[in-house]
């Protein structure tokens, strides 16, 4: 077996990150999206993302978007990004939010809850719903603080970002 006398660089095969994530938030930045703006879209994408009501992430994330006029790509494409944190953080906030409001021992084992979320989301929630209640309202609070941060951080990154292209771009004729 013989190699290629030419082989294929990285850039040529961007990993699958590349191409779902990065690529699309660097097209919208050439389209015209403000740095700021995007900022604030992955910001609520994140946050979102994470919220303990499981399966319910697409849906409300459309729809804060549209209400605060947020660009959907970008706020989508945070809160699928950060779908394997939603599951690490859910049992966090379930019980930060017994232990604030006493809620008590949950019926339902870890494995018997994912099992639940995943087969049977609206009979799981349900049975949970005090204890989800209480988890949206830790999540809420977490949410309102963590969401400008996430947003201060990204902006200037994505200024940096756009500066960057724009003197890599070819001088027009």
């Amino acid at each position: 077996m013989t190699l290629p006398s030419n082989p294929v660089s990285p850039r040529e095969h961007p990993s699958l990150f590349q191409r779902r994530v990065i690529t699309p938030l660097i097209d919208l930045l050439r389209v015209g999206c403000s740095p700021r703006r995007l900022a604030w879209s992955l910001a609520f994408g994140i946050v979102i993302g994470i919220n303990p009501l499981l399966g319910s992430t697409t849906i409300v994330s459309l729809v804060l978007a549209c209400i605060l006029r947020l660009n959907l790509v970008a706020s989508q494409i945070a809160n699928h990004v950060v779908y394997p944190l939603q599951l690490a953080l859910f049992l966090l906030f379930i019980k930060l939010g017994d232990r604030i409001f006493h809620t008590g021992k949950l019926p339902l084992t870890s494995h018997e809850l994912f099992y639940g979320a995943r087969h049977h989301p609206i009979a799981t929630t349900r049975t949970l719903w005090m204890w989800e209640w209480h988890a949206l309202i830790v999540w809420a609070i977490f949410a309102a603080i963590v969401a400008p941060i996430i947003a201060a951080i990204l902006a200037p990154m994505l200024h940096r970002l756009l500066h960057t292209m724009h003197k890599h771009e070819p001088a027009s004729v």
